[in-house]
């Protein structure tokens, strides 16, 4: 096998696996879009939250530690103790289904048949809010966490692939391990909305809110129910990334780079999450392999995703597997 093509096949293999970390995101700005209208722009924050409060609990940390040692003049960080990955896990997760319940408690009950953009505009705030309330329950350091997920190259592609062709292919283990999670989570999510009764009442509360109270489906348990759903989302996003790049405040920017995503394979679709995700990760490692590095001089994947975004919405705006709106007079 030629050089060149091997490190294609690497690239394009790598690409792959970073589409599937983008798409996992992608699923949680689907899941509430689609049953309830609002756009979450604090999705990114709410993988970073939950991120931060896994490793939080995994190690012991006393939430809110430097604000009562600046309060009351002590010196307490951490229990002193710590909890096995699984554990925290689900402790994490009981602490996003209560976030899910205070943003439903608190906020949106409220903005019930409120305009979008108002309901855009709660979770800019909601997103502000949980940044800086994550910063001052776990501090704003960079943060290593490991759950015990494989990482580094898989040894085995690599020495199959150099036995075959004479070059070996780097794939990391987290990307593989990644790539399974998101292929389970939306399989999940897909059977979850279309068999079951409160999948159905979720698509009811997207299409009407009102009709759908008046068939006796209760707003609040879905909303809440949604944003439980996508809380475990994002946590799933926040260990994957977390993992690979460590848990610091840029991970909530990951929400920018999904909605290119959302873009190409339709806000109301989750297979389109995926798929949106898979066309970015490839795109924007293959542009850099074969025209970034070599005629631009690199760093085309900062601004490769919003582009192929832009062309996307100028000839199907709808997304690859979004509803096509039609208005009738």
């Amino acid at each position: 096998m030629p050089e060149q093509l091997a490190f294609t096949i690497e690239v394009f293999l790598n690409g792959l696996m970073a589409g599937v970390l983008y798409a996992l995101v992608a699923l949680g700005f689907v899941l509430i879009y689609k049953a309830s209208g609002i756009f979450n722009f604090a999705q990114g924050v709410m993988a970073l939250f939950a991120a931060m409060t896994l490793y939080g609990i995994m190690n012991g940390q006393v939430p809110f530690a430097h604000l009562i040692n600046a309060i009351f003049g002590t010196e307490i960080h951490y229990f002193g103790w710590e909890l096995p990955a699984l554990l925290a896990i689900v402790m994490t997760v009981a602490v996003m289904i209560l976030l899910a319940w205070m943003v439903q408690r608190f906020i949106f009950r409220y903005l019930v048949g409120q305009e979008p953009i108002i309901l855009f505009m709660a979770t800019i705030g909601l997103a502000y809010f949980l940044e800086g309330v994550g910063d001052l329950m776990w501090g704003s350091d960079i943060k290593t966490l490991d759950v015990g997920l494989p990482q580094g190259i898989n040894e085995t592609i690599d020495e199959a692939t150099f036995n075959l062709f004479g070059y070996g292919l780097f794939i990391d283990n987290l990307d593989i391990v990644a790539s399974i999670v998101a292929i389970v989570l939306v399989a999940a999510l897909v059977a979850f909305a279309q068999y079951t009764k409160q999948g159905r009442a979720m698509r009811a509360v997207a299409d009407d809110h009102q009709a759908a109270l008046s068939v006796g489906v209760s707003l609040n348990f879905i909303w809440i129910l949604v944003w439980s759903l996508a809380g475990f989302v994002a946590l799933v996003a926040g260990i994957m990334w977390g993992a690979k790049s460590g848990v610091q405040f840029s991970l909530s920017l990951i929400a920018l780079k999904a909605l290119p995503v959302l873009m190409l394979g339709g806000f109301t679709s989750i297979p389109g999450a995926i798929v949106g995700g898979l066309i970015i990760g490839v795109g924007e490692k293959l542009f850099e392999f074969w025209i970034g590095l070599p005629y631009l001089g690199g760093a085309t994947e900062n601004w490769f995703a919003y582009m192929l975004a832009l062309v996307f919405l100028v000839f199907r705006p709808q997304g690859l597997f979004g509803e096509k709106i039609i208005e009738r007079v």
